[in-house]
């Protein structure tokens, strides 16, 4: 991939080049016609329309003679298209007649006489529909971003944010109405009344409406964009308990979510191989998740909170920044103009931890709406069922809160906004030990960890009424974050305060099939890190051998200190291409100006190609840049006696080490089919992310120390999924995966596979619904073995073995709905039990040179159970 980085930018160039020139190749024709209008103000607007068409050369309509000629590539467009383009302005033609609106919508001038003869021609109307869902509830809700085609032209038309759609056309009209995870059906429109087309998840067929019939996935792969996005629904997301957005990944084989270390209870995510700092997490498009957040953030949002999670697999849109390498995992909250007034979850579970969320819904008028999302948990008892004298799990309490605003009217504006409060105290460590306590004194290790953080966003839109395609937004962001925990008697404090704004433009070239968007940013991050660790009790030479110079931050009580900050301008421009059939394209770029580390300059391209309704091929390439944070992303290594270690720095700022740059490319395959008149989903995934530089996290030097430096040599990550989705059996869903991960790494001129990651993964779900009241939902995992860093110079008892063993997870949940309201549900994870043996190294003496509770390959909590209950009103 390095070798052949220097090209992308050059051929993302030559798309552009390509596509603008595409209608000058072919072969030209000259067409002659018959165009009714009276002056230059018709001449103008008819030589317009014709114009609109890419494929259309040069048009010059006569005045006198009423003639146009037309010069325009017949390979690409037809004479018929551009008379519809011109009577759709307004203006009679031998083959369409504009309809009685538009003609008299023209100015007193151009109203040219009409002499109603002429069986050769068309007459055009302006057709105008909306689509709704039905949801399962029965609730109706327009649906945004439907595509509605219109077999006559070729055109697509795509609903606005209420669901309409307008666009004009001969009668009968054919068309064919398609959205997200609905089988696409075809229509016929005979007349111009209002059409309502409704989407439905059950098999009842309203008469009064022309309905779609599909069953709707909970998770769903991307069908009409460019991009290689999963959904996962609220459906989805109600499979499992879900307490927060850590935990919604569960029944997904695409993201790999583990502990990161023994004591903590802190979860991360691997997307294509790589851990989650190298996945840009968006709320709502808002990178709230940035920076120090990014670890501890992931059990920041509560499930019930989230509406729903759109997983991009390969670089994503470059409207929301340069981090994402891996992908980008947008989460869609709980809106206030949601139809759901009340909903209230409560969840317990065999470990002690307690939970409760009630959100609040109220629409105050025809304009405003308001929601109010609150969330609390609390630890009610402490576990320790290895008998290694440390709890299991964490104790402590979390309150959250967000207070969400949006308004609305009926001239294109669209605001909305929020505020979020945080408050989240964990504590852990040897059992005897309780918050509040000395972690400096006495023999108990314990762990305290105190985070803070309030948020404001605010966003603005305005769509132009009389341009649907065109519109543009702002977006304001505000966070302040405090971090301050201790690790027995190492303690960090981590402050972060953000300001960050996004003005989106888009529009259309000429027609729908050419839109772009494009936009300024600014980022303004401040960030100060205090780390003192304490290693005099537990010195000695964990120098790297060869000689490498280093530094050795916080060593024997040293106080280290880390600050900076970034002020970062940029601007994006984002094209995106959808041909009549077969062929869509989003080709971006975007350019941003770091104030320490210069220019960012990130290119992204992806093609999909659709060689059915059914089939279709996904290529992307792309890159993407992150400046690490190493204390904060590698919060695990503080439980233990590891010292940190910052190893040839080249600058003095930050860390001093330099930023993370890399290319990822990669192919998705999608195939849609019906087997028995039961649907299915064949995905098959293969993505390669290749660094450029990177920040080399290293265990293996020492067991008594963790390196950071620069890489010098090559890294990558190579991943290939494939994965089934079908109705086995009436009501009986099955997912099956496999996943193959490479990811290797340069450590000290070794090339080694990346620590703590399966090579090889299998995955299966089943869900089975039994009637409208009962759901069962049951997943199984296998993790393939995993290699566990360097442990051979520790004293005999304290070696771990090169690799873990394999081991299966499984889980599973049934719901019962016991009316439109209420709905309970209980189920188990890990339900076999398995436990990885001995998680923390030297568990019996926390402050000794061999004390480790980072290495964590497996489960740590055992088999454990939970119950809760919903009602919605």
């Amino acid at each position: 991939m390095k070798r052949y980085a220097k090209y992308i930018p050059m051929a993302v160039a030559g798309l552009f080049f390509s596509l603008a020139t595409a209608a000058q190749s072919g072969t030209v024709v000259t067409g002659r016609f018959h165009v009714s209008g009276n002056c230059e103000m018709c001449k103008e607007r008819i030589e317009h329309a014709a114009l609109q068409l890419p494929s259309a050369i040069h048009a010059n309509w006569d005045v006198k003679s009423n003639q146009l000629l037309v010069e325009f590539d017949s390979a690409r467009v037809s004479q018929a298209a551009i008379q519809q383009k011109i009577a759709e302005a307004g203006h009679d033609n031998e083959l369409f007649k504009a309809s009685e609106e538009i003609y008299k919508s023209l100015p007193a001038c151009c109203h040219y006489h009409r002499s109603g003869k002429g069986d050769a021609v068309h007459t055009l109307h302006r057709i105008a529909g909306v689509i709704v869902e039905e949801t399962v509830k029965g609730k109706i809700q327009p649906v945004a971003g439907a595509t509605v085609k219109s077999l006559h032209s070729g055109e697509s038309f795509i609903t606005d944010s209420t669901g309409v759609f307008r666009f004009q056309s001969t009668l009968p009209a054919p068309v064919v109405i398609s959205y997200i995870a609905f089988s696409p059906d075809t229509v016929t429109i005979t007349n111009t009344n209002l059409l309502t087309v409704t989407l439905k998840n059950t098999a009842a067929v309203d008469l009064k409406a022309i309905t779609i019939t599909s069953k709707r996935r909970p998770a769903y792969l991307s069908v009409n964009s460019a991009y290689n996005t999963l959904t996962l629904g609220a459906a989805e997301l109600s499979k499992a308990a879900c307490c927060n957005l850590s935990e919604s990944f569960e029944t997904s084989p695409s993201v790999d979510v583990s502990y990161s270390d023994a004591v903590t209870g802190i979860r991360q995510i691997q997307l294509l191989g790589l851990s989650g700092i190298y996945t840009q997490l968006l709320t709502e498009n808002v990178p709230e998740l940035k920076g120090l957040p990014g670890s501890y953030g992931l059990t920041f949002i509560p499930g019930p909170w989230i509406e729903s999670i759109q997983v991009t697999k390969g670089i994503g849109s470059v409207a929301n920044g340069y981090e994402s390498i891996a992908g980008q995992i947008n989460i869609e909250e709980k809106k206030p103009d949601n139809p759901d007034r009340l909903l209230v979850n409560t969840y317990a579970n065999s470990m002690g931890r307690l939970e409760a969320n009630i959100n609040l819904t109220q629409r105050l008028n025809d304009r405003w709406s308001t929601a109010l999302l609150t969330h609390t948990d609390a630890v009610a008892w402490n576990h320790d069922r290895n008998r290694d004298g440390f709890v299991d799990m964490p104790g402590g309490r979390q309150f959250n809160i967000i207070n969400r605003w949006k308004y609305m009217n009926n001239s294109g504006w669209i605001g909305q906004f929020a505020v979020k409060a945080l408050s989240d105290k964990r504590y852990a460590g040897q059992r005897g030990s309780h918050h509040g306590s000395d972690n400096g004194s006495g023999d108990h290790y314990l762990v305290d960890m105190n985070t803070e953080q309030l948020t404001f966003t605010g966003k603005l839109g305005y769509v132009f009424p009389q341009h649907k395609y065109k519109s543009m937004g702002l977006i304001l962001s505000g966070n302040v974050y405090n971090n301050q925990s201790a690790y027995g008697i190492n303690t960090y404090a981590g402050k972060q305060k953000n300001v960050y704004a996004n003005f989106i433009y888009q529009s259309i070239i000429a027609t729908t099939a050419h839109k772009y968007r494009t936009g300024l940013s600014f980022s303004n991050e401040n960030y100060r890190e205090v780390y003192i660790a304490d290693h005099s009790e537990h010195t000695g030479d964990t120098d790297q051998p060869g000689g490498h110079n280093h530094t050795v931050p916080g060593a024997s009580g040293e106080t280290s200190i880390f600050a900076r900050n970034e002020i970062t301008p940029g601007a994006f421009f984002e094209y995106t291409y959808t041909a009549p059939f077969h062929l869509s394209v989003i080709a971006g770029v975007r350019a941003d100006h770091h104030n320490y580390f210069g220019w960012i300059t990130t290119p992204r391209l992806n093609l999909k190609y659709d060689f059915s309704e059914s089939t279709n091929v996904r290529i992307s390439a792309g890159s993407g840049y992150r400046i690490a944070n190493i204390l904060a992303e590698n919060a695990a290594v503080f439980v233990s006696s590891r010292e940190f270690k910052i190893m040839n720095a080249t600058h003095d700022y930050g860390y001093g080490l330099d930023p993370e740059k890399a290319w990822t490319a990669g192919i998705n395959f999608l195939h849609s089919f019906k087997l028995y008149q039961r649907p299915g989903i064949v995905s098959i995934d293969a993505y390669r992310t290749s660094f450029i530089s990177q920040t080399v996290v290293d265990y293996d030097a020492n067991p008594q120390a963790v390196y950071f430096y620069n890489l010098d040599g090559k890294s990558h990550s190579n991943n290939v999924q494939v994965e089934l989705n079908y109705e086995l059996l009436k009501k009986l869903d099955v997912r099956v995966a496999y996943k193959w991960l490479d990811v290797k790494t340069y450590y000290w001129g070794e090339f080694l596979e990346k620590p703590l990651i399966s090579k090889h993964r299998a995955f299966i779900n089943l869900e089975y619904k039994a009637g409208d009241q009962w759901k069962f939902d049951y997943t199984t995992q296998w993790y393939g073995p995993k290699r566990i860093p360097f442990t051979a110079s520790n004293p005999a008892g304290l070696r771990l073995d090169d690799y873990s063993p394999a081991y299966i997870q499984v889980s599973a949940q049934a719901t019962r709905k016991l009316n439109d309201k209420w709905e309970i549900y209980m189920g188990g994870e890990n339900l076999t039990g398995y436990r990885q043996k001995d998680p923390i190294l030297d568990a019996a003496n926390p402050f000794s040179r061999y004390f480790d509770g980072s290495l964590v390959w497996g489960p740590i909590t055992g088999r454990m159970v939970y119950a809760g209950a919903r009602f919605i009103l």
